[in-house]
C-alpha cells in the first residue's frame, strides 16, 4: 500500500473525515450539484475555484490560495491534525489530488486520496444528501513550504542556477507548442521535460507506470507543473505514492509563468 492512495477496502469509512472534491472544468456547476445529489456520510465539499484557488489573483488560471485562505477553509469545517482525511472526486481526475496537496501543504499528516473515486465509495457506503455542520476548529498550522515551488524558484531552475527537473504534465502537443487551447502563448517552461498525466489513468484510478518512473529518478529534485496547477497534482501525488521525496508543485504553472517569462517550444526528451 502506498502512502497517498487508498482503495475502499483500505479505509474504515466510519473513522475518517471525507472531502468531496468532484469538479468539471467544462461544467463548473457539475461538481457542487453532484455533491448536493449525494455524497459520503459526513463529507464536506471543496470547490476547485471557490476554495482551492484564489481566482482574484492574476498568477495563473487557478492561482495558489494564501495560507490565510486555506487556514480559514480547513478550520471552518473543523479539521484537526488528529483527523484521518480521505479525499475523493469522480475517479482518475485531478481534483482530489489538488485538494490532497493543499491539505498536505497545510501540514495535515494523515490525508489520503481514494482511488476509484465516488463510484467506488458508493459501492460500500450509502450516499446521503444530508450536509453535516461541523464546529469550527483552531489549528496551529505547520505549513510545509518545501512542497511548493513559487515562480521565482522555477525561474532559478530554468536558468540553470538550481539543479532540478521541471516536469510538464500537459498533453505532448501542448508541451511542444503545436497547439494551445487555453493560454495566450504555446510551448513550455525552458528546460522542462514532458509526461502527460493522462497516462496515469487505468480503470477509473491513478497509477504509476514504467514510463513515468523511468522519466525521473527518486533522487532527483522534481518540480511538476501543467497549465494551471490542476492536472499536475495527480502527477505529484503518484510520485509521492511511489516514495519520491524531493518533489514540488508549481501551482501557478504555465499560465502564471507566461505572465513574466519567455517559453520554449519543441522537446527536451
Amino acid at each position: 500500500m502506498g502512502n497517498v492512495f487508498k482503495t475502499v477496502e483500505e479505509i474504515q469509512v466510519d473513522q475518517v473525515r471525507f472531502v468531496d472534491a468532484r469538479f468539471d472544468l467544462q461544467d463548473k456547476a457539475g461538481g457542487p450539484q453532484a455533491f448536493a445529489n449525494g455524497h459520503a456520510p459526513g463529507a464536506v465539499y471543496f470547490n476547485l475555484e471557490q476554495d482551492l484557488s484564489d481566482m482574484t489573483s492574476g498568477n495563473g488560471r487557478h492561482p495558489m490560495p494564501s495560507k490565510e485562505q486555506l487556514a480559514a477553509l480547513f478550520e471552518k469545517y473543523g479539521f484537526t491534525y488528529d483527523d484521518t482525511i480521505v479525499v475523493y472526486d469522480q475517479g482518475a481526475a485531478p481534483f482530489a489530488p489538488r485538494a490532497w496537496w493543499m491539505l498536505r501543504y497545510a501540514g495535515f499528516p494523515n490525508v489520503f486520496i481514494l482511488n476509484g473515486g465516488a463510484a467506488a465509495l458508493e459501492k460500500v457506503v450509502d450516499f446521503t444528501t444530508e450536509q453535516v455542520v461541523y464546529e469550527p476548529s483552531t489549528v496551529d498550522f505547520a505549513w510545509q513550504d518545501r512542497l511548493y515551488a513559487p515562480r521565482e524558484a522555477v525561474k532559478a531552475i530554468a536558468d540553470g542556477e538550481v539543479a532540478a527537473t521541471l516536469l510538464d504534465a500537459r498533453a505532448a502537443a501542448r508541451y511542444r507548442g503545436e497547439v494551445e487551447p487555453l493560454d495566450k502563448v504555446a510551448g513550455h517552461i525552458p528546460t522542462a521535460k514532458n509526461f502527460d498525466w493522462e497516462q496515469l489513468k487505468a480503470d477509473g484510478a491513478l497509477h504509476a507506470n514504467d514510463a513515468l518512473l523511468s522519466k525521473v529518478a527518486k533522487d532527483e529534485h522534481v518540480v511538476v507543473y501543467c497549465g494551471s496547477g490542476v492536472t499536475a497534482s495527480p502527477l505529484y501525488a503518484v510520485l509521492a505514492d511511489e516514495g519520491y521525496e524531493n518533489i514540488q508543485l508549481y501551482v501557478g504553472s504555465f499560465s502564471d509563468w507566461i505572465t513574466q517569462y519567455d517559453i520554449e517550444t519543441g522537446t527536451n526528451e
